[in-house]
């Protein structure tokens, strides 16, 4: 105003600043962020709540922080966001995702995921199915304060998202363009050359000789003379006699013929696969009505042949308020894809093309070769033949059982066909009806219906569906309902704040599905099942679930310094028996605004302090079956023409609710206008564990489930962010968190449970190790030694010293021998901001813990002739006195040698450039200048680099610390535009 001397300028969550005003025409402010931060909204469970009033635990990712990364799964984003939250490295697949953990692993038998909720109603789909452009925000609840209203289903956490709706004000369009370049993020493991290869093969089959009953004195001429024989392929310059000397050597003048260029089979397999993305929106809004209308287009093709991913994806969300006293909505969501797999099908299958070419010797070419010259053996039309490895009849050679004679990934995955289609509709509605001031009163409904389609076909040349050819049919309906009534009050009296809240809800969900099999193809290029001759199988089931639930919450707050809340909610699940249906959760939090005290207002470095706790009960109710309380039969036990069946569990009617009990406290503060961060201590008992208890074959029946088991897991959460600069035209900000997991078996309901490379038991965790006990290599002959079962033990007894070893893995001993579970974890994220560009890194890492690495033993054989050898193989024993960790090759001691144990373990520790984008937004002015209200240009990378213990190990890939022959995650370079008009 006229005569001022100063104006003052205010925002939320940002530091007042007075400024001299002396009729200057430019002023140039920086507010810099308060405590007032607190004051912004969050999405909770049944509605929102202020950061500052809230009293539980949980993070929001909001629509700022999603636009920065171009990522096509929500999962992606919750990597790294916050302390707490575990995840999967996910699968490389396009359209794949990541699994997540929140607060450790809640159950045993039960699911360990947590429950997503979509616009505040619960999601049974594929979140690979959300177009990340239309999510507003992403809330994940961690503590049963936050959790406690959604009982049953939430004991794992919540993950909350929002989408998108209008603003108020004139409409505008959103484009967002980009395209993205994929390659395979985690290299292949090292494996040794062909040369090596021959040299080692030829130790395996003279060993072999040396180290039996009776030993072979011309093991070393039965070697030379042996080796191709074994092997079945040549591809040197060197008759096959001549290829390793008798002294172990490689013939100096061997090298291979020029005409094996195909030796590589993921180079056969690998591609730069591409990933592009296609955003329109358009929202806005008046006084009484707005509206988001969206469409979006994904076409992502994986860096493995036959391997993509396309999604069509709409919608329309519309809300109308015309009364004070009403208002409604219609949110519209359709998304359609279509995915073909790579093929992987199990772990170690042969259609699996990252186990077969990873398992593959490197002698071994893609393509049939004449034997003598190295030369293309080409077909009728010029065209080279795959080398299936049994081709004697057309020149070739046979490969060993090592090699997968008969079988050709390559040929395999391009012939066969493994198409998934599924179209998703999803649609809710509301009503608010506002009455007597403070009330209002809500019914939300909502429908999601899943139709999936799945096309399978094995080709008739080669594989599974040779020599006759075999198709199948695979599909299925899911739809879930969803309705509830909710009574909201909320008043103020004075300094005092109460908000109560009472609803009832019901869940609906029905799971159809349909398979049929058929086989002996009539005609070539037709995969329908017409096209074949006989019906091997066909089958059908039902699958329905409902639950039913009341729920209640009351908080209060007293001169926006002292906070309670209470929260109730009864719930019953058809997974149980009529007399145990229903369980009751509950949860009771407080906080504590210490910086809005006198005593703590004085000190003008803190600018937050905020004190809070909870605990309370969250319910589990998902379960191995839908059905684990009745008696369940298998069928398909026939004796000729007459049916049979098994029981495979006796009823359950005393069967209840996993029930999940949590503590949570916990110190958030905001230091010098710089420093905000947040300390927690959590502590969740899960209780009435669900065992699948083994019986006698006596009783008729394989088991029966029984809630006999009691596992915690605690831990400290600590998350930080620091301004380190913060000018005009300069800013940097760091993030980082921390956690800690100590997972612990406190009641079970025997002594010991062995499951794989696990033993439950009293005193130790969910993921600890129960392998045999590795002792090394006897430097005297090179033989694998282990620690010798006492009790058990009767031969390959060796003494060293004061332990007692074996050569017999059978007979060694079993110890606990580490965790999977890392000592802690987290992230560092980092926000570079100068003038119009900005920068963003974040690097995910773990300490400690275990992995358990399946791939890399497959590939440290003594002597599987055929199989790829790891490159560690060339430190082998070879000669007495040699000290090592390898034993020595041995085609007689493979099982020895390759037996699981503690010998496979490696640390799991690493560290990860999760993310990075460079962006550029085009200035205020200039945008006007060219027609556009805002634009910005960015280049992003996803999964850039990896540091661990062991070259090609996906240290992520499995909670339980496994590796599997997996499709390895993407590397996505991203290009794109976002432009808003």
């Amino acid at each position: 105003p006229a005569g001022s001397k100063s104006i003052v300028f205010s925002f939320i969550g940002m530091e007042k600043q007075t400024i001299a005003f002396t009729g200057q025409t430019t002023i140039n402010v920086t507010l810099t962020s308060t405590a007032q931060a607190l004051d912004e909204y969050i999405v909770v469970a049944f509605g929102t709540a202020k950061k500052g009033a809230f009293t539980g635990s949980a993070t929001q990712i909001n629509a700022e922080k999603l636009e920065l990364r171009p990522i096509t799964n929500v999962s992606s984003a919750i990597e790294g966001a916050s302390a707490g939250i575990q995840v999967t490295s996910g699968n490389g697949q396009p359209g794949g995702g990541q699994d997540i953990r929140i607060r450790g692993f809640g159950s045993v038998n039960a699911s360990s995921a947590p429950l997503y909720v979509i616009d505040g109603v619960p999601f049974a789909g594929y979140i690979s199915d959300i177009n990340m452009t239309d999510v507003e925000s992403v809330t994940v609840l961690k503590d049963a304060a936050s959790t406690a209203l959604y009982g049953n289903k939430a004991a794992n956490g919540v993950v909350m998202i929002t989408t998108k709706k209008g603003k108020k004000g004139k409409g505008e369009m959103s484009v967002n363009i980009s395209q993205g370049f994929t390659t395979r993020s985690i290299s292949e493991y090292d494996r040794v050359d062909p040369m090596d290869y021959y040299v080692l093969n030829w130790e395996a089959i003279r060993n072999q000789r040396v180290y039996t009953a009776v030993p072979d004195p011309a093991a070393n001429q039965y070697a030379t003379d042996n080796l191709i024989t074994r092997l079945g392929y040549n591809i040197t310059n060197i008759p096959n006699n001549q290829v390793v000397g008798t002294d172990g050597l490689i013939n100096p003048s061997a090298s291979i013929l020029p005409g094996y260029s195909d030796l590589d089979w993921q180079k056969e397999l690998m591609r730069t696969g591409s990933r592009k993305n296609y955003d329109v929106s358009y929202q806005g809004g008046n006084e009484t009505t707005d509206y988001y209308v969206s469409m979006s287009y994904l076409d992502e093709i994986g860096y493995t042949i036959m391997s993509d991913y396309e999604r069509f994806s709409g919608r329309i969300n519309v809300n109308t308020q015309p009364k004070d006293w009403f208002k409604t909505g219609l949110n519209i969501s359709g998304t359609s894809t279509s995915a073909e797999q790579a093929y992987q099908a199990s772990s170690t299958a042969y259609v699996n093309p990252f186990f077969f070419t990873r398992r593959m010797g490197p002698i071994y070419p893609v393509y049939l070769h004449n034997p003598a010259t190295g030369e293309f053996i080409l077909d009728a039309y010029g065209e080279k033949i795959y080398d299936l490895g049994n081709m004697a009849d057309l020149g070739g050679a046979t490969r060993p059982s090592g090699a997968s004679p008969g079988r050709m990934v390559i040929a395999e995955t391009l012939w066969n066909r493994d198409t998934d289609k599924a179209t998703n509709l999803s649609a809710k509605t509301y009503l608010d009806i506002y009455f007597l001031k403070d009330f209002k009163f809500t019914v939300n409904a909502s429908l999601d219906k899943r139709n999936y389609y799945n096309i399978n076909f094995d080709n008739k040349i080669v594989g599974d569906g040779a020599p006759a050819g075999r198709g199948g049919r695979t599909s299925s309906i899911r739809s879930t309902i969803n309705f509830n009534q909710l009574l909201n009050y909320n008043k103020t009296f004075g300094e005092h704040t109460v908000a109560a809240l009472i609803g009832h809800e019901n869940y609906d969900y029905e799971y159809n599905y349909f398979t049929g099999f058929r086989q002996g193809l009539i005609v070539d290029g037709n995969t329908e099942l017409i096209n074949f001759t006989t019906t091997n199988d066909i089958s059908s089931y039902t699958d329905t679930y409902r639950t039913e639930g009341y729920l209640a919450r009351l908080e209060y707050d007293y001169m926006q310094k002292y906070y309670v809340s209470g929260s109730f909610r009864r719930d019953g699940s058809s997974r149980f028996y009529t007399d145990n249906r229903w369980g009751n959760f509950w949860s009771a939090s407080g906080a504590w605004r210490l910086d809005q005290e006198n005593f703590i207002k004085q000190f003008s470095m803190i600018n937050l302090l905020k004190l809070r706790t909870s605990y309370g009960q969250v319910g589990n109710d998902a379960l191995n079956s839908y059905y684990p309380y009745q008696a369940l039969y298998s069928l398909g036990y026939n004796n000729g023409l007459e049916p049979g069946i098994w029981q495979t569990s006796l009823p359950a009617l005393d069967l209840v609710w996993e029930s999940n009990n949590s503590f949570d406290v916990a110190l958030e503060f905001g230091l010098f206008n710089k420093l905000m961060g947040s300390l927690e201590f959590y502590h969740k008992i899960s209780d009435n564990l669900l065992f699948a208890v083994p019986l006698p074959t006596s009783t008729g029946s394989d088991n029966i489930n029984k809630n006999i088991g009691t596992m915690f897991n605690r831990g400290f959460e600590i998350s930080l962010e620091y301004d380190v600069i913060k000018t005009e035209n300069l800013k940097w900000n760091i993030a980082t968190n921390l956690t800690t997991v100590h997972n612990e078996f406190t009641k079970l309901p025997q002594e010991e449970i062995i499951s794989g490379s696990k033993k439950f038991m009293v005193g130790q965790s969910r993921y600890d190790y129960w392998l045999t006990d590795w002792y090394g290599v006897d430097p005297t002959d090179g033989a694998a030694l282990y620690y010798a079962n006492l009790t058990t033990a009767t031969t390959g007894i060796r003494i060293i010293g004061s332990d007692t070893l074996t050569t017999a893995s059978n007979n060694a001993k079993y110890h606990y021998a580490g965790t999977a579970i890392p000592d802690f974890f987290g992230s560092v994220t980092n926000t570079v901001t100068y003038k119009q560009f900005e920068l963003n890194f974040m690097f995910t890492y773990q300490v400690g813990g275990d992995i358990l690495d399946y791939n890399y033993a497959g590939i440290m054989s003594a002597g599987n002739y055929g199989a790829a050898i790891h490159t560690d193989m060339l430190n082998r024993w070879q000669n007495p006195g040699d000290v090592t960790d390898v034993p020595r090759m041995d085609a007689g001691q493979i099982a020895n040698f390759d037996a699981t144990s503690d010998r496979w373990l490696i640390d799991g520790s690493f560290l990860a450039l999760r993310q990075l984008q460079l962006s550029y937004n085009l200035p205020s002015q200039l945008a006007a200048n060219w027609g556009v209200k805002r634009a910005r240009a960015y280049v992003s990378g996803e999964n850039l680099m990896m540091l661990n213990a062991r070259k090609g190990m996906d240290v992520q890939q499995n909670f339980d610390g496994t590796t599997s022959n997996a499709y390895t995650p993407s590397r996505v370079l991203t290009f794109g535009l976002n432009v808003t008009l």
